[in-house]
């Protein structure tokens, strides 16, 4: 059925704004200006932000760390609002969304509203705020993109995360136990996980223990069914080598482009590699990514990031903002345009 007619509505908005690349994250111009957006193609959809995350990559495509990043554009991925103009039936509706696009390619989530895609709005769980939706975005849709691509893990199976207590690797591992999985995870120091798991999560300090042996050891000698490499380079050899029979890793980010690679390894090993780039999703495929998710939340499966109130920022501290997600800051940070 098509979707009602929308109205000719149009509102000011007040968006944060990036002219040009910077050199380090402390010299980036961040400005804020006004301006008019509405809706002005079919199926557009208009939504008063009430919350923005704050993610690295959008703190790193203002370093032109993104290739396809255009300049000038309004920052911003992730966002939970209200829908104030668009199909009839969404008028009033609480949502959030996510996208590649967004504030990369295009005019993004970090303002006081947005125009995008009707298709990308996913409705928000009653019982979480709006906030919590904001902060869901990138981590959980690039976890849940490596095991669709994958395969989603199942009861029995072994998913080893490097890169454990990241916002990716807390989404991976409440997925993944969400699905009846056991969790082994790696961290760089002495600390316990950090987030939200069905069952036990099993930590391992990669600064005193061979994780291969480590986990071999944990499963048996069988190694783990999915290794989920948050880090990439980092643990490339680590997580390959902890790889069970038939096993797949799935990469979604590295700090270098080139490993060594052991092809006698990888097909004695019928291992299969998946790559997830969550900057290529459109906003409509990252909102059927988060729908997948929805009944998780609405049922306390799956859990939120919590929001504290010391990581809520205006617009106006913006450039703090952005120095703190690329700095020493683990919790989930927000922007509340609206105040």
């Amino acid at each position: 059925m098509t979707a009602a007619a929308k109205t000719s509505s149009s509102v000011t908005a007040t968006c944060l704004r990036v002219a040009a690349k910077a050199d380090r994250i402390e010299n980036v111009a961040l400005g804020i200006e006004q301006r008019t957006l509405a809706c002005v193609r079919p199926g557009d959809a208009l939504v008063e932000i009430k919350a923005a995350a704050i993610n690295p990559s959008d703190a790193k495509a203002t370093l032109g760390l993104m290739p396809h990043a255009v300049f000038p554009r309004t920052p911003g991925r992730d966002f939970a609002g209200v829908v104030i103009d668009g199909p009839a039936e969404l008028i009033g509706k609480e949502v959030f969304g996510s996208s590649g696009q967004l504030g990369i390619g295009r005019d993004g989530t970090h303002a006081t509203h947005l125009v995008v895609e009707a298709s990308a709005l996913v409705e928000k769980p009653a019982n979480i705020s709006l906030a919590e939706a904001a902060g869901i975005g990138v981590p959980f849709v690039t976890a849940q993109e490596g095991f669709r691509r994958s395969g989603m893990s199942k009861p029995g199976e072994t998913v080893l995360i490097l890169g454990l207590n990241g916002k990716v690797g807390q989404a991976v591992t409440q997925i993944a136990s969400w699905q009846g999985a056991r969790v082994i995870g790696v961290v760089r120091k002495d600390e316990p996980y950090a987030g939200h798991a069905h069952g036990e999560v099993t930590v391992i300090d990669s600064s005193r223990n061979d994780v291969a042996a480590t986990v071999r050891e944990l499963t048996g000698g069988k190694g783990a069914d999915i290794v989920y490499n948050t880090v990439g380079e980092p643990y490339y050899d680590a997580g390959t080598k902890s790889l069970a029979h038939l096993g797949r890793q799935i990469f979604i980010a590295s700090t270098k482009a080139t490993v060594p690679f052991d092809i006698f390894a990888f097909y004695r090993g019928k291992h299969t590699f998946f790559g997830v780039d969550s900057l290529s999703l459109s906003s409509p495929e990252a909102g059927e990514i988060l729908r997948e998710l929805v009944p998780g939340f609405a049922s306390g499966a799956l859990k939120p990031f919590p929001i504290k109130p010391d990581a809520i920022y205006p617009l106006q501290r913006a450039a703090e903002a952005y120095v703190a997600v690329l700095g020493s800051s683990r919790d989930r940070l927000v922007f509340q345009p609206n105040g």
